[in-house]
């Protein structure tokens, strides 16, 4: 069972890891794809927003008289960014000063257009983006604008983009089976159609690529992570598995032997109905001992449950029951004088200091059952003429009860659990003196509920001592 738990517990842990970093990175590269399409549209614009502005300033020239010479046959000579035709432009316009006029750097010893300056803190902020610009009549037929490309379509691509987006609306698109994003837009009494390739926005594919190895890579980590964590966190869970196969097997043993004996009395005195009951008063005295012993370890069943139930309850809100004024020292100077007779009988010197007028807020009967189990396990495990000292105090603002026996000390490895339910030093389930391993869970239980702790030393020196500490308001 643990195996198949454990591999639910790393199988659920990597499909968490794995849908969660598969949910983060897809999103990068939806955010990166999308700022990259931002990127060309803003190019796009760009680009058309530059051939507006100068066509406008051209047009002012014009109205002005300033504007190109007339050619030989009196009419003004065309302009090259809008015939895209570099033997249509303007003979007293060189090349260098049509690209000093679209933003570029022009080298001053050689006239030559150069590429746009980049780095530094006064960036040209130019278009980094490959875009082709073409001026669209109203026939249909598109002219390159050639001043403002930075990029050529081949003629069929160009024809097939044209009667595509001769009737589209104006913005911002893509033609897919081009391989092209466009933007259509009409300014300055002109439209205009700007290009880029879609490989500029394709940047994302080759991320994801590289978050799907990343991933790969974190799924392999995590995995072993969680084969390791998966041990570590599946301890208790094992631990208690152990305990309570250990304690069904143990509660079987104990449960088995009464019931045994409460048949074999039963059949021997049905074989002799003619007997009065006072003639078979021993396999009766037998029969209500086993009894009762069953029935002590249904009860503390019971009791551990119902504590359980309160527990549950008071953490999802409810009230707890109403407590008591309890007289502490009352109650464990009862406990002790009930257990005085057995130390007697086994020559243990049962001896008690409790400090008189110590009460505290609880349940007199869970307080009772406290302090007797205690004293039981320190009468059960006592060496034989030994001594139990039982002790009452204040400690600041608590109570401390202290329940210390003489004999074999608690080993180191079973100290960390005999608070543990169905835990039991005596593996071998040899009987004696050992209950069913609920007393001091209970015990425990006893004490937390009060607020308090209930803790054990063991040492062959000193002895063992069960330590409760309980707060008087």
């Amino acid at each position: 069972m643990l195996k198949k738990l454990r591999i639910k517990f790393i199988a659920l842990n990597m499909a968490t890891v794995a849908v969660v970093l598969t949910v983060i990175f897809a999103a990068i590269c939806v955010v990166n794809h999308r700022q990259s399409v931002a990127t060309v549209d803003g190019a796009l614009n760009q680009a058309i927003a530059q051939a507006s502005e100068h066509q406008g300033r051209q047009m002012g020239k014009d109205a002005l008289g300033e504007g190109q010479p007339e050619s030989g046959n009196g009419q003004a000579a065309p302009d090259d960014g809008e015939a895209g035709d570099s033997q249509a432009s303007d003979s007293r316009e060189s090349p260098a000063q049509a690209a000093e006029q679209a933003g570029a750097v022009v080298d001053a010893s050689s006239g030559v257009a150069a590429p746009p300056t980049i780095g530094g803190r006064e960036r040209s902020g130019g278009q980094v983006i490959p875009v082709a610009l073409f001026s669209m009549s109203s026939d249909g037929a598109m002219t390159a604008l050639g001043r403002y490309n930075t990029a050529s379509i081949s003629q069929d691509v160009l024809e097939q983009a044209g009667e595509q987006l001769a009737g589209a609306d104006e913005g911002f698109g893509s033609l897919s089976d081009l391989g092209l994003f466009y933007m259509k837009r009409r300014a300055g009494g002109v439209m205009y159609l700007a290009f880029a390739d879609m490989g500029s926005a394709s940047g994302w594919r080759a991320l994801a690529a590289t978050l799907a190895v990343v991933e790969v890579a974190a799924l392999a980590v995590f995995l072993v992570i969680s084969l390791f964590f998966s041990r570590w966190a599946l301890r208790p869970v094992a631990r208690a598995w152990t305990q309570q196969r250990r304690f069904v097997a143990d509660a079987s043993h104990d449960l088995k032997t009464p019931l045994t004996v409460i048949l074999a009395n039963t059949s021997i005195a049905l074989e002799h109905p003619e007997r009065s009951v006072a003639s078979q008063s021993q396999w009766l005295e037998s029969t209500q001992h086993e009894a009762e012993a069953m029935q002590g370890l249904v009860g503390d069943l019971l009791t551990l449950a119902k504590m359980d139930e309160e527990e549950a309850a008071a953490q999802s809100g409810a009230a707890r029951p109403a407590l008591e004024e309890v007289d502490l020292s009352d109650v464990i100077e009862g406990e002790v004088l009930q257990f005085e007779s057995v130390a007697f009988g086994r020559g243990v010197k049962l001896e008690s200091q409790v400090e008189p007028g110590i009460e505290l807020p609880g349940s007199e009967q869970r307080l009772r059952r406290l302090a007797g189990t205690l004293i039981d396990n320190a009468c059960k495990y006592v060496d034989d003429g030994g001594a139990v000292d039982v002790s009452l105090s204040r400690a600041g603002k608590q109570a401390k009860l202290e329940v210390r026996n003489t004999g074999a000390p608690i080993s180191p490895e079973d100290l960390p659990h005999v608070f543990d339910r169905f835990y039991r030093a005596d593996k071998a389930r040899t009987g004696g003196a050992g209950g069913h391993g609920l007393g001091l869970a209970i015990a425990r239980a006893i004490a937390e509920e009060h607020g308090g702790t209930l803790t054990a030393s063991s040492t062959q020196a000193e002895g063992t001592a069960f330590t409760a500490t309980l707060p008087l308001k």
